[in-house]
């Protein structure tokens, strides 16, 4: 991302402010078809800045009054009617898009974003959840459709172009899946490409709310292809598109600024540039971004670990995310946090892995722990170094 002094200032839209922009401008009707479409560099003038939930408080409450307790200003303010009917009916629109696109066979992927609250000094005090709603879909869908037709409107012109690719599932991890999701009860149709993509969204949406969710939600996740830049357009299994780019984030991803070079060359007449070479800056941005991934992961897990130093005393309950042959993997449910009790620290019994049943079977009493059991743990030893948590294994949770 650009440093702070442009993200958030010289380059972000902030409201009562002239500001160059890249612009995508449609029509649309009452059933949210493209009638028409421009493309090109802008001025804008912002009138109104929302954060998620005062946006989110208009589609709720259909109200022009943001409470004091979300306004960004700490003061209950009131939003101008044509705001609010405006917010009102992109979130109408936005929702029909998602509707059509979950028809295509799109996959929604609303995976729990684990947040810290912060004291004064940066440390982690507490644990809380961010999950989507109205106003981040409605952010959503309408990236998307930028992001779509700018792609369609350059590729079917079969000029190079940065397009964002996703393969179809490789037919193993999805067979891993389904071997360790029938734990649950749940099943995977495999017939087809859109029979995948149903049942997918099937599972997704029945585990929600779900003591196993963010387990299934991750593994489910890691069952599909890596997304990627490339020049060569394959389509976008899990959005369903037939072509896909990015070109709503330039002040966070370079390929968003390669995207609008690109459009506005062309729009200037350009002929089409040598594929060979933005091949080679697709796969360095794809490189790119799965360190920056990697770099947010260990990020995340680093103030996990923090959090839970403070908290050795205290007993937790847990699900079982992971079986192997030196212990369990318990994911705490009240903060995700994940950690591994090793096999010989549970005294119950003397356990082995059996990796037919994906579980660890007592040799005396023949019980066995497996994927998706409660049990309750204690932090043993919290490692930030090595980013890595170690739980005692307290007892099962029978209740």
């Amino acid at each position: 991302m650009l440093p702070e002094v442009l993200s958030n200032y010289a380059c972000s839209l902030r409201p009562h402010e002239e500001k160059y922009t890249f612009s995508a401008i449609f029509q649309l009707n009452a059933k949210a078809e493209v009638l028409d479409s421009w493309f090109g560099r802008t001025i804008i003038y912002s009138d109104q800045r929302f954060s998620y939930e005062e946006a989110q408080s208009i589609i709720e409450t259909k109200s022009d009054i943001i409470p004091a307790e979300i306004s960004l200003t700490g003061k209950e303010y009131k939003v101008p009617a044509a705001i609010v009917a405006a917010t009102l009916k992109q979130d109408e629109l936005a929702k029909i898009l998602r509707r059509k696109r979950m028809a295509d066979g799109a996959i929604s992927f609303d995976k729990v974003e684990v947040k810290f609250n912060l004291d004064e000094n940066a440390e982690p005090v507490g644990v809380f959840f961010k999950i989507s709603k109205d106003a981040n879909h409605l952010i959503e869908e309408f990236m998307l459709l930028a992001n779509r037709k700018v792609a369609e409107f350059i590729g079917k012109q079969k000029k190079t172009f940065i397009y964002r690719i996703h393969d179809e599932p490789n037919e193993d991890k999805l067979i891993n899946l389904q071997t360790v999701i029938s734990k649950f009860g749940y099943a995977i149709n495999m017939k087809s490409k859109q029979d995948i993509s149903k049942s997918l969204n099937k599972l997704l949406n029945d585990v929600n709310g779900k003591k196993e969710q963010n387990l299934v939600d991750t593994l489910t996740i890691r069952s599909m292809s890596k997304a990627k830049y490339s020049t060569e357009n394959i389509g976008h299994y899990g959005l369903a598109f037939d072509f896909y780019s990015h070109f709503t984030s330039p002040i966070r991803r370079y390929p968003d600024v390669m995207a609008h070079r690109l459009l506005q060359f062309y729009l200037d007449g350009g002929k089409s540039v040598d594929a060979d070479t933005y091949e080679e800056k697709c796969a360095h941005s794809s490189d790119m971004e799965g360190f920056a991934a990697q770099a947010e992961r260990d990020s995340v897990k680093y103030m996990q670990v923090k959090y839970m130093q403070d908290h050795k005393d205290q007993e937790f309950l847990g699900v079982i995310s992971g079986v192997t042959e030196w212990g369990i993997y318990v994911e705490i449910i009240e903060n995700k946090c994940e950690g591994m009790v090793r096999i010989r620290e549970i005294k119950e019994d003397y356990y082995t892995f059996d990796d037919k049943q994906y579980a660890l079977v007592g040799q005396a009493t023949q019980s066995i722990l497996q994927l998706g059991d409660e049990v309750f743990v204690k932090v043993k030893n919290a490692d930030l170094v090595k980013k890595q948590l170690d739980f005692n294994f307290i007892r099962r949770n029978d209740s």
